[in-house]
């Protein structure tokens, strides 16, 4: 990143500072900030040397913001969110819901000041989309109500486009996008002039014709949107990133591939408030043709729904947790089911300690879509364990790029056909998996030297970390059992 950013993000964190004294989070200031800085870029834009046409209705503008102040900026800035809320496209995906939380109107003025002395136009893609994924990754940091559940980790991302290798033309989906990290990724990977000779058609098409996501979140798909903007991913007036829940019925869309962390917690619930006031969560089930079981289980349902937005031979790499390897009932109906009518060639097993949401054990499973067939189309899965004595933290030993080179390498995407076994990569035939007790590809081979040599222990604060990660995967597992006892009373 170069320095003007760096100076850039340093003082929009500094006034960060000044407004969580005042009880706001870094998640309020982030959406403050997003709303501020897209009227401030619309305005840039319809100026030269873009001269084009104004997006924002003018009564609503950046320059109605600047030119008032006190207590008429702050009822200003109230009605303007209210109002472009309305609006469609990608105006009404930024502004749904929105609210203002800079209750001081000088200080309100002071953030208006400091985003209207940079020209955001003219800084390059690579730097603004830098300055905007680093106030995301701070957000996502946050321990109290930060959104650590829509960041997947960046060194993650980026291994899992690299052995993808999505080539110019394609269509690619996220049906949980977050941030808009598996986007941004998929597009850095496809406009890097060493792998691609783009025209101007291709070009075009990535801009606008390449990415479609789905978050059932308003907030983070506000910041997905703005995230993809910035880097130079939109949809012209549409917004590529729609508001809703992506599970509730087949889109009739297909995608060349889909890249995907949905999110983490096992249950799917809907909550129902009686007349009394008195609230209970109802799990939630999809009743869908597509899908081969129905189930409460949200990543059961996600990776059915992965399987019906892929095109015929479309590829998949998606994050998952241990429970989608082993579970019974819907969950083995639905492996059983995968291995047959799909190629389930490669699983990622991840270490702890990589994920914001604590105390999850998960993995990235990665599989083609393919035409019927009376024979299986699964003939190997290879699994590689990048959690057997494996010690990550996100604050002292963060996973970094290095840390998944040899995953890559093994992984081999100019060829996974022609794949080497080592130490942490094996190969289990179709029919060892399905012989296995419910089809579980919860396997392991490598010895955990921490359970039988004292004098290979990690460093105390990483057990302490482990312990701490374990204990809330346990409350998690016992939340749900909780929830699915309640629901049979």
């Amino acid at each position: 990143m170069a320095d003007n950013s760096q100076q850039i993000v340093q003082r929009l964190w500094n006034y960060c500072t000044v407004l969580r004294d005042d009880g706001m989070s870094y998640g309020d200031y982030v959406e403050q900030l997003t709303y501020l800085l897209f009227l401030k870029m619309a305005d840039e834009q319809t100026r030269p040397p873009f001269s084009q046409k104004a997006i924002v209705p003018a009564k609503w503008d950046w320059s109605s913001l600047v030119s008032r102040d006190g207590d008429e900026l702050e009822t200003h800035y109230r009605h303007l969110l209210e109002n472009l809320a309305k609006e469609s496209g990608m105006l009404g995906v930024i502004f749904r819901k929105s609210q203002n939380k800079i209750q001081d109107p000088a200080k309100l003025n002071r953030l208006i000041s400091l985003i209207n002395d940079e020209t955001w136009m003219g800084l390059s893609s690579d730097v603004k989309g830098d300055i905007y994924e680093g106030l995301l990754e701070k957000n996502a940091q946050d321990v109290k109500g930060g959104a650590g559940q829509y960041f997947t980790p960046r060194p993650l991302i980026a291994a899992m486009v690299e052995v993808m290798r999505p080539e110019p033309g394609v269509t690619i989906c996220d049906p949980a996008c977050g941030t808009g990290g598996f986007f941004i990724a998929a597009h850095s990977y496809l406009a890097d002039p060493k792998r691609f000779k783009l025209d101007k058609k291709q070009k075009r098409k990535l801009r606008y014709e390449t990415f479609a996501g789905w978050e059932i979140v308003d907030s983070a798909a506000r910041l997905c949107v703005m995230n993809l903007m910035l880097h130079g991913i939109d949809g012209g007036e549409e917004s590529p990133v729609r508001v809703g829940d992506s599970l509730a019925s087949d889109p009739g869309e297909r995608f060349n591939m889909v890249l995907t962390n949905p999110p983490f917690g096992k249950k799917s619930s809907i909550t129902v408030t009686n007349d009394g006031g008195k609230s209970s969560k109802d799990s939630l089930t999809y009743e869908r043709e597509d899908f081969w079981a129905t189930t409460s289980n949200k990543q059961l349902n996600f990776l059915q729904h992965i399987k019906t937005l892929l095109k015929m031979n479309g590829s998949a790499a998606v994050v998952l947790p241990d429970n989608v390897l082993f579970e019974g009932g819907a969950g083995e109906t639905i492996r059983r089911k995968l291995l047959q009518t799909c190629d389930v060639h490669t699983l990622l097993r991840l270490p702890t300690g990589v994920f914001y949401a604590q105390g999850v054990k998960a993995n990235v499973l990665f599989f083609d879509r393919k035409p019927a067939s009376e024979k299986a189309w699964t003939e190997k899965l290879w699994i590689y364990d990048l959690r057997t004595n494996m010690h990550f933290t996100l604050k002292t030993n963060p996973l970094g790029e290095a840390d998944l080179t040899d995953f890559v390498k093994c992984y081999n995407p100019a060829n996974r056909h022609d794949r080497k076994e080592t130490e942490r990569f094996k190969a289990f035939d179709y029919d060892e998996l399905m012989s296995r007790d419910k089809a579980s590809l919860d396997i392991f081979w490598l010895r955990d030297e921490s359970l039988e040599d004292t004098e290979t222990l990690p460093e105390p604060e990483l057990i302490a970390e482990e312990i701490v990660e374990n204990l809330q995967s346990a409350l998690a597992l016992f939340g749900s059992i909780s929830d699915e006892l309640g629901d049979e009373e």
